[in-house]
This record gives C-alpha cells, structure tokens and sequence, in this order.
C-alpha cells in the first residue's frame, strides 16, 4: 500500500493487497471457471467483439467448455453474433446463461431485456455493479475458458472487471490507424498498472486481399502493431483481414461457422500442444 494511500480504492489504479480485498468478488457457488481471459480496446468500432467471438468459437472447438461474458452492457453484441434470441431464465440459485447452437454459455444484458434495442440508460455506477453481478449471480457450472468482452476504453467497467474478477490475461484488439495505435497503447498501459499480462495483440482490419488479383491492400495504412508489440515486450501478434463474409457471418448468427484461423497463435498460447 502507497504511503499516501487515502483508503478510497474506487479512485485509485494502485495493485495493492487492499485493494483486491476489497473489490475481488465472488464466483456463484454453483460455478467453477478456471482461466478468464478479457479483451478489450482502447475504442470503439476495431471489432473487440468479434475476436471475443471467434476465440470462444475457436476454444470449443478444442473441446473446452467455454463462455463468454458481455460486460459491454450499453452496446452488446455477443447474443447477435451468436445467433441467441432465448432470454435467461432463473431460479433460486441464479440466473442461467444461454447457450449457443454449439454449446458456448452466453450472458448478455441483451438476454434480459423485452426488446434486444431497448437502450440501456444508466449511471457508470449501476453499470459496473451489473457486470460484477454477471459473475457472483449467473450460474455458469463448469467452464474451462471464459472470455469477457469488455467495452471500449479504460473507464467504470475495464476497471471493475480488472478489480473483481481474476483476470488471467487480457487480449487488446485494435485496428491500424495512427490514432488507434496510441490508443491502444493506453489499454496496454491500463493493463500495466493493473498487474495482468497482456497475451496478444490483435489487429482487425489489417489488411484487404483482392480476391481477383490476389494483391494485398492496406486500406488503413501501414500497420504499426508490430512496433507497439516489441515496445511492451508483446510476444503474440495477429493480423485479420477485412473479410465481407466474415461480417456477414456475424450479422446472421453464424459466427460459429467461421472457418478464419488468424487467431490461431492466440488459441496455441492458451492450449500448449503436446
């Protein structure tokens, strides 16, 4: 603990032993989730969902028992790209998530709403205190792998989930403008001051590949994930494409048909082969 510490652990970024006593909550008791990996941006729109997504798609087709918690409670997205219009249902031990065609728990603000564009208008406050509930309230049972989309940027809720759950590592998704480079880096940073390890660096959008010529476009620019990678000691990077069939894939409920293995150094990070 800082000399200077004040007490107020809402306000403060500091790794301490009070303060992860303090803010570090509970699992349902009818739950056991053994890795949790959060992915993040320092922005909207770089397609953070979408790689939390194909991970989770990715992982089970590993064999795992994987979930995904959409802690992007104003703007989610997991349940469209999932296909799931079922709404969670509870009892006395909880509130149930729903799963996927393939079997991935889902829990989704959207999956408790009457209407999936009712517009979530609350303070930052009652925000993070939903996501934290999504994880001492929802009866996840036996997860292996749980990924938690977060929303974009380093406020209220990429602070709760840091504080009150037991990140393994995060995954920071950007795309290759200039001006999402430095923001990424401040997610990075976050992540820094928080003491979890960043596991990869991922770059949608990275690139377009003329499906006449075959010639590669970089319609962003330049990419400069690799330098900010080797700055901060990041040792997986991955690069996807600018991919029409892949969004639509997304916009129907049909992600889990996806068959793009640009995340596959990712999935080799978290499942060492034999």
């Amino acid at each position: 603990m800082s000399e200077q510490c004040n007490h107020d652990c809402s306000s403060c970024s500091e790794n301490c032993s009070s303060r992860k006593q303090s803010f570090r909550a509970e699992l349902n008791e009818l739950s056991c989730v053994r890795k949790v990996i959060a992915v993040m941006s320092g922005k909207g729109g770089v397609g953070k969902s979408l790689v939390t997504s194909m991970l989770s798609v990715l992982v089970n087709r590993e064999g795992y028992n994987t979930a995904v918690l959409d802690a992007d409670i104003t703007g989610p997205s997991i349940p469209k790209a999932f296909g799931i219009t079922d709404r969670a249902l509870g009892d006395d031990n909880g509130i149930y998530p729903v799963q996927s065609k393939n079997g991935i728990s889902v829990m989704s603000l959207n999956l408790l709403l009457e209407n999936e564009t009712d517009p979530v208008i609350w303070r930052g406050p009652v925000i993070a205190g939903t996501v934290k509930q999504f994880w001492t309230d929802v009866v996840w049972g036996d997860v292996d792998f749980m990924f938690v989309d977060m929303p974009p940027g380093t406020g209220d809720v990429p602070l709760t989930v840091f504080q009150s759950l037991p990140i393994d590592g995060i995954i920071v998704v950007s795309s290759p403008q200039e001006l999402v480079g430095m923001i990424v880096e401040k997610a990075v940073n976050m992540a820094a001051m928080m003491g979890v390890p960043v596991l990869a660096l991922v770059e949608n959008m990275s690139y377009f590949k003329c499906p006449d010529c075959g010639n590669i476009h970089h319609i962003f620019g330049e990419s400069r994930i690799d330098e900010i990678a080797k700055k901060h000691g990041i040792d997986v990077v991955c690069k996807l494409p600018m991919d029409p069939s892949l969004a639509a894939l997304t916009d129907s409920g049909e992600i889990e048909s996806m068959q793009e293995e640009g995340l596959s150094p990712i999935i080799d990070r978290l499942i060492p082969k034999d």
